[in-house]
């Protein structure tokens, strides 16, 4: 049975996305977790993975169509698998936010008055071979990637589970529900606490056991998006879980008074979405907060890669700090947006814009002013997570730009001699953009090890 490619909610106020780029063809093999698609929402510019491995068909929506949420934009069939077309490709707008369809996918008319099956306005998703399946045949079942991947795991077909999320699509709570049901003697649960920060799967692994995760930890003033340029068009064995920190992207305002409050909430968030053994990965002030995390939780750590952290001396650039949290034009916001690479190419339009869109949100850029104050005041790092790297006892890696002008790569000086030291020559404070494949080979080498 085919498997859906659907465009997925990438942000909580998000309704459409715009196909921005096609990285495979109608025809192509492709393999789970391979990178598909690129997406624009007015925040940023999102890649989209594989959910299956097969042959992609049926792409339904061409660069530069904007699709709704939850609308599937092509097919993946598995190889060998009986091929029947499912819809006509889409070259233009799918339809006007707010404005309900005249006609279903397949261009046929829809009543006077019908909005179609959410009743908001949003396009039903095509059915194989027509609007109306044939008798006996049944649709491929909707579900997240996260919910097939347990699904296969735990040896069940996702065609005899019912789905809760939005259109009857199943998630990783009906999975579990439908495992706890089948397992013999079983006794309910509490459902889990709930996340106190927002994050996401950017990778769900390859191969029927993946690889260790790796939680990656965003820096000051970004968000998990920022990681999405490091994973662009590269195939991970390991899941890959991002987090927004307090005062970043999707997570709350409220900024925690402590390097371990934060990494607290870190933890949580991790239980919350069931990480067992994993690297950490973190950047800039979200590397001070991953040291953190590592020294005082149970969480089980096999590695820790720390990117241009903080924490490691007092010097800051308090300047670029102040300036990028004032900037809300593009003229204002440049200037220190260049402070944070050596090769300005780096600075792509979709990170520019995703920038910018983050600047007018004045209660981020609050919080954000609030994190300053609490953690770099009078330009000053008023932390310090050495004592924390000299209690741990698992593989560190500290990777840092020679040019950085944000924290000076002099830091590393002084760590302990099991660290290993990586330092990049003619790159600034972000080696994850400048020496992207360098830094995924530290990462990737650890997590094999680790594995």
């Amino acid at each position: 049975m085919p498997v859906e490619v659907i465009l997925p909610k990438v942000d909580m106020d998000m309704e459409t996305g715009r196909i921005s780029r096609w990285y495979a063809h109608d025809g192509d093999a492709v393999t789970k977790g391979q990178l598909l698609f690129e997406i624009e929402t007015d925040k940023a510019a999102m890649e989209i993975d594989a959910p299956a491995s097969g042959i992609l068909r049926d792409v339904s929506a061409a660069e530069g169509a904007t699709v709704p949420v939850g609308q599937a934009v092509a097919w993946i069939f598995a190889e060998g698998e009986e091929y029947s077309p499912v819809s006509p490709s889409l070259t233009e707008p799918l339809h006007s936010a707010g404005k309900p369809p005249s006609s279903d996918p397949l261009g046929h008319p829809l009543p006077a008055g019908e909005k179609g099956i959410d009743g908001d306005g949003n396009i039903p998703s095509p059915r194989r071979g027509g609007s109306q399946s044939e008798p006996g045949e049944k649709e491929a079942p909707r579900a997240t990637p996260l919910a097939r991947r347990l699904a296969a795991d735990a040896g069940l077909k996702l065609s005899e589970i019912s789905g809760s999320g939005p259109k009857g699509r199943i998630t990783r709570k009906d999975i579990e529900a439908n495992i706890a049901m089948s397992a013999p003697s079983a006794k309910p649960e509490a459902p889990a606490a709930a996340a106190p920060l927002h994050a996401a799967w950017l990778r769900q692994g390859r191969g029927a056991a993946p690889a260790m995760p790796v939680v990656l930890i965003h820096g000051f003033g970004a968000d998990l998006n920022s990681w999405r340029p490091l994973l662009a068009g590269v195939q991970l064995d390991s899941p890959v879980l991002a987090i927004d920190l307090p005062g970043h992207g999707g997570s709350p305002r409220d900024i925690p008074e402590s390097l371990g409050a934060i990494a607290e909430a870190v933890e949580r968030t991790l239980e919350a979405n069931q990480i067992g053994s994993f690297i950490l990965v973190g950047h800039s002030f979200g590397g001070a907060v991953a040291a953190t995390l590592a020294a005082q939780s149970n969480a089980d750590i096999r590695g820790l890669v720390l990117i241009s952290p903080a924490g490691l001396g007092p010097e800051i650039n308090g300047a670029f700090l102040e300036g990028f949290v004032r900037a809300r034009s593009e003229a204002s916001l440049m200037p220190w947006l260049k402070q944070l690479v050596a090769d300005e190419s780096q600075l792509t339009r979709p990170f520019v814009n995703a920038t910018l869109a983050q600047s007018a949100d004045e209660g981020l850029r609050a919080a954000q002013k609030a994190i300053i104050d609490s953690y770099f005041a009078d330009g000053t790092q008023t932390f310090d997570i050495r004592p924390a790297l000299a209690s741990l006892r698992l593989p560190v890696r500290v990777i840092f730009g020679a040019a950085d002008r944000i924290i000076p790569a002099t830091h590393t000086a002084g760590l302990p001699g099991e660290i290993a030291v990586h330092i990049f020559a003619a790159t600034r404070h972000m080696p994850q953009l400048e020496r992207r494949e360098q830094v995924l080979k530290i990462i990737q080498e650890l997590a094999r090890a680790a594995g």
